[in-house]
């Protein structure tokens, strides 16, 4: 009981089989308050009046990084129309793209996006929001008005959303102004923390700061913005995707992004680096040693052409990582977490890189506990998992997805990551409440009704 009261009723279900933070168990209850958060697991017990679930359960998982504007361009930048093509002509097309869409149409997409997320196992997602004004750059009435449209969509869909608001000062390195095409973005610590307080009407999201990155704000700027955060909401910034930044930085400041990012900052675990792809071995210990999460968005990453990220050298110094989604080009965990294991295996050679230096098992298991743990950090969650204070955010798997069935906990995630064509997700849960059953959404209809109408308002690329 708090503050005289009533103290928060509990409901139980019942999993034949769950991943807790120490391995798999059998015959798992768990007591889920009204808060949403979980309140009691016991392995080997029996379901009593529990809801019994319909196939193995594990924890949902976080998605660290989302632009969620941008799946309504998704198969559209496929066309090469550079001889040259890179991520600096790709981003071209997504400021083009970007300059287009309304506050209406955003929450439309991103609606549509929230479902397509929980329908693949993501059960919350930080939300990496920099299209603060309107098209030309005029600012809105509310500096709010399109963080609230990803708020409203996050409420509409029923995942859990952490809304970063971008800073975003200038179009490069040495203090370059911004372009036209990045008027919509601009932004100062003033303009953050308006939308920080209008976001104070949205119950339920978390909420922290993202400096878009090191070529976009100035060391004065980004000080600035952290006594504006809200305090000890999680921090994020893209950082070192590519060679050619990393060499206007080495340029401008003398030193490399992660190496410039330390020497200025405590860059603890609040933090979390986004891409951080392009790191050398001093970069990678030291980010690996300051509790800091890296971001890893391996599809995007491989569409963009950016490089692999030093996996193995990080996880062998305990470095922490969760995935994002990023462009969500196809917004899902399982794909992700395949492709970094493969993009690994492919760099070495090897098979099981994701296992740290002299350990053995599962590659799917450690992968998706890892990303769990991560993403969490980097959301703001606190407790990951399925475990008393974390919330109520699971997943059942359906077997009858899954190539060769549930033959027992030690393949689940492996067939789950390596061998399955499709999401092997069957229901979800977020903070106690179902949103998905038997692979459907009670509004995906309308939702899918106002995404197509909001594609066709936007048009092409063209």
């Amino acid at each position: 009981m708090e503050n005289g009261s009533a103290p928060l009723k509990t409901r139980a279900f019942f999993a034949p089989r769950a991943l807790l933070p120490d391995g798999w168990a059998e015959h798992v209850r768990i007591g889920v308050n009204d808060a949403g958060k979980i309140v009691s697991v016991e392995a080997g017990a029996s379901p009593g009046d529990a809801a019994l679930l319909a196939g193995p359960l594990v924890p949902g998982m976080p998605n660290l990084h989302s632009h969620a504007f941008q799946r309504a361009m998704a198969g559209l930048t496929e066309r090469r129309e550079n001889p040259a093509d890179s991520f600096w002509t790709w981003r071209d097309l997504m400021y083009r793209f970007a300059n287009r869409i309304s506050p209406g149409q955003l929450r439309a997409v991103a609606a549509q996006l929230f479902i397509d997320m929980l329908k693949a196992g993501y059960t919350g997602v930080a939300e990496f929001h920099y299209v603060h004004h309107a098209p030309g750059g005029a600012p809105y009435d509310d500096p709010a008005e399109m963080a609230l449209q990803l708020a409203q969509a996050a409420s509409d869909a029923g995942i859990g959303l952490t809304l970063l608001p971008v800073l975003y000062v200038y179009g490069g390195f040495g203090g370059r102004p911004l372009s036209a095409a990045q008027a919509r973005f601009a932004s100062d610590p003033a303009t953050i923390a308006a939308i920080i307080e209008g976001l104070g009407s949205c119950p339920g999201i978390r909420v922290g700061v993202a400096p878009h990155s090191l070529r976009a704000v100035s060391l004065p700027m980004l000080s600035e913005l952290l006594v504006v955060a809200p305090a000890n909401g999680p921090v994020h910034i893209h950082i070192a995707e590519q060679v050619r930044e990393v060499e206007e930085c080495v340029a401008n400041t003398g030193r490399r992004p992660v190496e410039f990012l330390f020497d200025n900052f405590e860059v603890d675990a609040r933090w979390c680096l986004v891409h951080a792809t392009h790191m050398n071995e001093a970069e990678t210990q030291v980010l690996a040693k300051s509790g800091a999460v890296a971001g890893l968005c391996p599809i995007t990453e491989a569409n963009l052409g950016d490089g692999f990220f030093p996996l193995r050298g990080f996880l062998d110094q305990g470095g922490r990582f969760g995935i994002g989604s990023d462009s969500n080009i196809s917004p899902g965990p399982w794909e992700e977490l395949r492709l970094l294991e493969y993009g690994q295996r492919l760099l070495h050679r090897e098979r099981a890189v994701a296992i740290p230096a002299g350990q053995t098992g599962s590659t799917g298991l450690a992968l998706y506990r890892s990303a769990l743990a991560g993403g969490a950090q980097a959301l703001g969650q606190g407790e990951a998992g399925i475990a008393p204070g974390a919330d109520a955010d699971f997943c059942v798997l359906d077997p009858a997805r899954l190539p060769l069935g549930d033959c027992g906990p030690e393949s689940l995630l492996d067939q789950a990551v390596f061998a399955s064509a499709a999401s092997p997700v069957r229901d979800v849960w977020v903070r106690g409440i179902q949103i998905i059953a038997e692979g459907h959404h009670a509004g995906e209809a309308e939702t899918r009704r106002r995404f197509d109408a909001a594609l066709r308002e936007l048009g092409d690329l063209s």
